[in-house]
């Protein structure tokens, strides 16, 4: 069974940086999408951003110019890199990776938190 291993969450200021990590054990070659979502209080789970096995990425509006999807594929590993951050980022952030024949799986979520 695929688990995918989430961390790099935290409390940090508006205008601070992160960066979230997902690992997960199968290939990345045997991938066809990885993606980050968030879940604020109150709010549905929306895309963040995305990346597919081609390297074409799309990010939400939201994320567009602070946040970057980034693999990397010796260690299987997908990242957020999250810039100038703002309060309304806080949410819970999970991964998501779309495996070629056994489908998609979720991380655990890794909370973060930005303060004003």
């Amino acid at each position: 069974q695929e688990q995918l291993v989430e961390s790099g969450g935290g409390l940090v200021q508006a205008g601070g940086s992160l960066r979230l990590s997902c690992a997960f054990s199968r290939s990345i070659l045997s991938i066809n999408v990885m993606a980050w979502y968030r879940q604020a209080p109150g709010k549905q789970r929306e895309l963040v951003a995305l990346i597919s096995s081609g390297g074409s990425t799309h990010y939400a509006d939201s994320a567009k110019g602070r946040f970057t999807i980034l693999r990397d594929n010796a260690k299987n590993t997908v990242y957020l890199q999250m810039n100038s951050l703002k309060p309304e980022d806080t949410a819970v952030y999970y991964c998501n990776v779309q495996f070629a024949g056994i489908g998609g799986r979720w991380g655990q979520g890794t909370q973060v938190t930005i303060s004003s």
